[in-house]
């Protein structure tokens, strides 16, 4: 994209921005909002449900970091929107796995370590483990160039690279092939190995986290150098679609409702041809999206420390778009902290998202396909790197995004 391009198209992005604080105030409606597998009545919990959506993590367009691989961007202004949907998405499921579903962020609150811990794995600097420079720089052993814009499933495919570096969190990321979710898979890949356990690393893996002390305005965190459990891993499943060819069936349009409605939903990453935006929810015909279309400085925090948080919550109106003018590229999310819920998430999604419905948006299997390759859970390479230095392969499992499996109809 030429210089003069991505300029007229910032200019419009901050023109839509504009308009959309207009828009955007949530009607007084009879039908319920459902944000993120919570319910709500708009007439008598207003408050309730603004305070849920300020809540979520906002990632947005950044300028003035440190350039991308030393000499590359230093803002993702115009081509980084997907990316911070993905950042967001991820931070969601962090939130759920280290706060609560039900936890709430208030601006003159003081907030517990973990959530400061959170916000440290996406600062715009190199060495947090999801920041900007490690998901473009891991994009390109997915065929992405540093500043090229991504669909969902390339992001979805990042965020499963970069979690095997994540000490801290030790999250499954497991994405779908095929429109298929394997349970033998996933139950693979978010076992436990006992024998195995080591004390978790600092922030995200990198160093220790340094910003509690005697005077720091949050508790301490508790479990910074716990034992991993031989259990079950945090799950966040990612099922990437393509729900049409050039716009969204209206077929799959009730079954993506229902997604919503699933306590374990982690919302929907999609949007707009290059225009994505992380949807949390829904009223009535509409979908209710965080936008990362505005452009912050970047913070000059220090690693491991207390972080500025105003700038990483939207506090207006929340985004809303019609259902049908939604691009059928998505990435559906969902986030099992335990085995117990990932067992719920299976029969609820078998009852309500997909026994319903003569056409099914994906498939959910007990087995692996025997026609398939062998799975092999994403392991941490034997070298010790950082992750965004670990691509000497190319191999992808999609050469680009519009290669999908288009659901017949």
């Amino acid at each position: 994209v030429s210089s003069d391009h991505r300029i007229l198209f910032l200019m419009y992005e901050n023109q839509i921005n504009v308009f959309s604080d207009f828009l955007d105030e949530l009607p007084d409606s009879a039908e319920p909002v459902w944000i993120l597998g919570q319910c709500y009545d708009v007439k008598t919990e207003k408050s309730n449900l603004l305070s849920d959506i300020s809540s979520r993590l906002w990632f947005t367009y950044r300028k003035k970091f440190s350039p991308i691989g030393g000499t590359g961007p230093s803002s993702d202004a115009g081509w980084g929107c997907m990316l911070r949907c993905g950042q967001m998405i991820l931070a969601q499921a962090l939130v759920c796995q280290h706060l609560g579903r039900e936890w709430r962020w208030h601006p003159e609150s003081k907030h517990p370590a973990e959530y400061h811990r959170i916000l440290n794995c996406f600062l715009d600097k190199k060495d947090s483990c999801y920041s900007i420079h490690q998901m473009a720089q891991m994009g390109v052993g997915e065929g992405k160039s540093v500043g090229e814009w991504y669909g969902p499933n390339t992001v979805a495919q990042v965020l499963k690279k970069l979690a095997v570096f994540d000490d801290w969190n030790s999250l499954a990321v497991y994405v779908s092939m095929d429109n298929t979710v394997v349970i033998e898979d996933i139950k693979k890949q978010c076992q436990k190995a006992g024998p195995d356990s080591r004390p978790c690393a600092g922030a995200c893996g990198w160093g220790e986290f340094s910003g509690v002390s005697s005077s720091s305005p949050f508790r301490p965190l508790s479990h910074a150098h716990s034992y991993i459990s031989p259990s079950w891993r945090p799950l966040l499943l990612l099922v990437p679609l393509r729900l049409g060819i050039n716009n969204i069936n209206p077929v799959y349009i009730q079954a993506l409702k229902e997604c919503f409605k699933i306590p374990q939903s982690c919302g929907v990453l999609g949007g707009k041809p290059n225009l994505a935006y992380y949807f949390i929810g829904l009223i009535g015909e509409e979908l209710i999206y965080l936008d990362p279309h505005t452009t912050q400085s970047a913070l000059d925090a220090e690693q491991g420390s207390y972080v500025d948080d105003l700038g990483y919550h939207c506090q207006r109106s929340p985004h809303r778009m019609k259902i049908t003018s939604l691009d059928p590229s998505v990435a559906l999310g969902f986030f099992c902290k335990t085995e117990e819920d990932f067992d719920s998430w299976c029969d609820l999604v078998q009852k309500e998202v997909l026994k319903k419905r003569n056409l099914r948006m994906f498939e959910l299997v007990e087995k692996h396909p025997s026609h398939w390759p062998p799975f092999v859970p994403p392991t941490k390479p034997e070298v010790q790197t950082t992750g965004a230095e670990f691509i000497e392969s190319t191999d992808k499992l999609f050469e680009s995004e519009e290669e999908f499996e288009i659901l017949n109809v």
